[in-house]
């Protein structure tokens, strides 16, 4: 059986500072409880960002509605440097960008091209133009249809450094013909 044990006695104190001590602290009540109340706890956060895009996917999932930009065939040509952003890229792949200047490579052999796209890619960085277009054609042209020119563009601008991303233009703007180019700005 534990004992209880006893507050010691209080030592004299005097009258004279109990009075000013009961003055300074004002009626007192005792308490009726020792036990500590807790704030109820938070609700768990909820991802609400993330949740509205898994519902618009879902949403554009089963719609009809389709954007022929989104839509690879093979055909296209797409290309993004690592770091750019998404929302830059779909807009580019959805023309929204103004295009600044053009390119037409039509009826040039490979090594005109190559000499041609070159000087065009440094005047349009020169003049601080951001958005162009290359028409590389199709290759409906050529010795057995086989789009040449759009081969080669395609490699070419991937080892171009002043080009941030590239995809084939929309068709009313050239098709598989053609290629949007998105160019890093001049220093």
């Amino acid at each position: 059986m534990s004992r209880r044990k006893r507050p010691p006695a209080a030592a004299s104190v005097d009258p004279a500072d109990r009075a000013l001590f009961r003055d300074s602290v004002g009626p007192v009540r005792p308490l009726r409880s020792d036990r500590v109340q807790h704030p109820p706890r938070r609700p768990p956060p909820q991802p609400r960002f993330r949740q509205a895009d898994e519902r618009a996917v879902l949403r554009d999932m089963l719609s009809d509605a389709f954007d022929a930009a989104e839509l690879e065939t093979g055909e296209e040509l797409l290309f993004a440097r690592p770091g750019l952003q998404g929302r830059l890229l779909k807009r580019l792949r959805r023309g929204q960008l103004p295009i600044d200047a053009e390119c037409d490579l039509h009826g040039l052999t490979v090594a005109e091209a190559r000499q041609v796209l070159a000087e065009f890619l440094l005047h349009s960085r020169l003049n601080r133009q951001c958005c162009v277009r290359i028409i590389h054609g199709k290759g409906h042209g050529s010795v057995q249809r086989i789009p040449v020119l759009k081969r080669k563009v395609d490699h070419w601008l991937r080892q171009r450094d002043e080009v941030l991303a590239f995809c084939s233009a929309r068709p009313v703007d050239g098709g598989t013909g053609a290629v949007y180019v998105l160019l890093k700005a001049l220093r």
